[in-house]
């Protein structure tokens, strides 16, 4: 028997409005923080590395191309970004002979520096390689940024994360959603801040147009 109209609607509706409320509902004081965080690291040149596992995965890639091409400002140095996910052949090579919780740690370990910004990016806030990489970077000395849903979990403890930015919701799709938007919001936010700083020491290495020209 086909569906009616109404039954296919509703679940769309349901859905559409569940991702607007938890999108409305967003802690703009933890996403502040975490331009902040980005600010500073901005400042200092150092690098920032994104993480997670799945859609936090596709997050973290997205992110880290954003960083690197849609917060450019003429005249200002660029990000220094890179989603550690996009290694495949490190992740498969620290996988297979140390394990799967190693995977992103071992990569940390290579590239960590104190200037630098890990972001781990989990639904669940305890994937335990997410969990083992910020604590790896906090141990070296780095800031740390949590993007997390459910309860938050471990990756939203202050001796993990100096920033978590909390999705409360348990519906994975929905969660990832606000993660996306989370993202955009703190990009759009960074560009209007980069805007305000000095020009870059070395026009050759800064951007020369804005990402958005006539963007306000």
């Amino acid at each position: 028997m086909p569906q009616t109209s109404t039954s296919i609607t509703r679940p769309i509706e349901t859905y559409l409005a569940g991702v607007s409320d938890l999108i409305a509902a967003l802690p703009a004081d933890s996403i502040a923080a975490a331009v902040q965080l980005l600010m500073a690291v901005w400042r200092r040149r150092g690098r920032v590395y994104v993480l997670g596992n799945g859609g936090s995965a596709a997050i973290a890639s997205h992110f880290a191309g954003d960083l690197n091409k849609g917060a450019n400002i003429a005249g200002r140095h660029r990000f220094r970004a890179n989603a550690l996910v996009d290694n495949t052949p490190a992740l498969m090579a620290w996988s297979n002979d140390d394990g799967y919780a190693a995977a992103l740690a071992e990569q940390v370990r290579n590239v960590i520096e104190p200037a630098d910004l890990v972001i781990g990016v989990s639904g669940s806030g305890n994937s335990v390689n997410v969990v083992n990489a910020l604590a790896l970077a906090r141990q070296a000395g780095a800031s740390t940024l949590a993007m997390v849903g459910f309860d938050g979990g471990q990756l939203a403890r202050p001796d993990l994360s100096h920033v978590a930015i909390h999705v409360p919701s348990h519906n994975m799709e929905q969660v990832e959603d606000a993660f996306a938007v989370i993202c955009h919001t703190l990009l759009h936010t960074l560009r209007r801040q980069i805007r305000q700083e000095p020009p870059s020491d070395n026009p050759l290495l800064a951007s020369q147009q804005d990402a958005y020209p006539g963007e306000r």
